[in-house]
């Protein structure tokens, strides 16, 4: 497992990253909010752990750009111990949040629980996670970046796996009932999503609609 450590401390990025490493992580190590940017560009990374008072990019906005861009899990590990920073990062998806100073070994706990809860997750959706709290969706934890509409008629489809839903229905998933124009505009946005579906699971119905195949997952 691969973990990016992001701490301007020297001394407190030393001793985590040591102790991650004898417990069987490859660690990479950033002291700056690009150069932990910079790593998520060129490694994969399993789970973040991440100061926020750091220079350049703070590490609040770092956890906002792996959400966005990779959907990594990520541990916030700050001396700042307020509500509103707390709430901050949760609200961006923080996966925990961890006051120091902390334990190593308390911290490798935390570590240990989130990449099996994220492992658990992976293995019972096989890779196709649909996260209706951001809209967003990934498959083998890549973000496969949705618009908003390709979300919800992929999540219609989904949750109405083998059953075949007409046009209408999927308007209706996306727009309710703002939208006046042809239903065609499904066929568009169908052909739009199966380019960026890793897979081949959107089956047309000929003179009906589309279903989603959910044996191929």
């Amino acid at each position: 497992m691969n973990i990016l450590l992001l701490e301007d401390e020297k001394t407190i990025r030393e001793v985590l990253c040591e102790y991650m490493k004898m417990t069987g992580y490859t660690v990479f190590q950033a002291e700056d909010g690009e150069q932990a940017i910079d790593i998520l560009a060129k490694e994969s990374i399993d789970l973040a752990v991440l100061d926020i008072m750091v220079p350049k990019i703070d590490g609040l906005q770092v956890l906002e750009h792996i959400h966005r861009r990779y959907g990594t899990p990520a541990i916030m590990l700050t001396a700042l111990d307020d509500e509103q920073t707390q709430l901050t990062a949760f609200n961006t998806y923080a996966d925990d949040y961890v006051v120091k100073p902390c334990s190593p070994i308390i911290l490798l706990k935390r570590i240990e629980t989130i990449l099996r809860r994220s492992k658990k997750s992976g293995e019972q959706s096989q890779g196709l996670v649909l996260d209706k709290g951001s809209y967003t969706a990934h498959y083998k934890g890549k973000n496969l970046k949705l618009t908003l509409s390709e979300y919800l008629l992929l999540e219609a489809l989904y949750n109405n796996k083998d059953k075949v839903l007409k046009r209408e229905q999927l308007i209706y998933a996306i727009y309710e009932n703002d939208y006046f124009g042809s239903d065609r505009v499904i066929d568009s946005h169908v052909k739009n999503l199966r380019k960026k579906l890793p897979l081949d699971c959107i089956q047309t119905v000929s003179g009906i609609g589309y279903r989603f195949q959910g044996g191929v997952e």
